[in-house]
């Protein structure tokens, strides 16, 4: 039987997030004028972050972190080959529960971050430039780190659709997945409940662009004598 586990704004929340790495690390390679692509790619990170963590407690039953954040003993039963449950398998959560860490690290990090060439973090202004500099290295430190999270993520997507003979790829596109039995349909994740995620994830990009800070101070003018 057919059953949906993965809700619209989940799955939009999973592309949009990966158009937004692709472009945070692409821009980065280039350098130059494209790191204002990368500030903004780390601001779409932050807003779809905030809107994940929100959706986590107030989504549809297999977004939330409730459903699939499991202990010792769901992994053990995983590995035992016992477990049939939808949404996330206890592996895959660790996985996703990383990522998102990582990313958030990554983001909150560039937001202090300064090269003194082409990239000003937009909440700079907030720190001292050698508490910048650490952010900084801690910042590129993540990168890597990064890179292989995401190629694990691919490897195990390639894994089971060749192995296991199951495509993780097109309920994250339908929302759509087949069940061995029958099994609770999601409920929760209405409109009032997205509403209230977006606008706490706008209001995340809102601060997070450095609106909030107090505008420079206006340069003396110089008096010719």
């Amino acid at each position: 039987m057919k059953i949906q586990v993965w809700d619209l704004p989940l799955r939009a929340f999973h592309w949009l997030l990966a158009i937004a790495v692709a472009t945070a690390f692409v821009s980065a390679q280039i350098g130059g004028n494209a790191m204002v692509w990368h500030g903004r790619a780390g601001l779409a990170v932050i807003g779809l972050l905030a809107f994940r963590i929100v959706w986590g407690f107030v989504g549809s039953t297999y977004a939330r972190f409730v459903t699939f954040v499991r202990g010792p003993m769901a992994i053990r039963s995983y590995l035992k080959g016992e477990w049939n449950e939808l949404g996330h398998n206890p592996i895959g959560a660790l996985s996703v529960l990383t990522l998102l860490t990582l990313l958030a690290a990554e983001a909150a990090t560039g937001l202090f971050a300064n090269d003194d060439i082409s990239y000003q973090g937009y909440l700079y202004p907030l720190v001292g430039a050698d508490l910048a500099e650490q952010l900084t290295s801690i910042h590129k430190l993540f990168e890597p780190a990064l890179i292989t999270l995401v190629a694990l993520h691919l490897a195990a997507i390639a894994f089971y659709m060749r192995v296991k003979k199951r495509n993780l790829v097109q309920p994250m596109i339908t929302g759509w997945t087949d069940a061995n039995s029958v099994k609770e349909s999601p409920r929760g994740g209405g409109v009032v409940a997205f509403v209230a995620a977006a606008v706490i994830a706008a209001s995340a990009v809102y601060a997070a662009s450095g609106a909030l800070l107090p505008p420079p101070p206006a340069a003396a003018e110089t008096q010719a004598f």
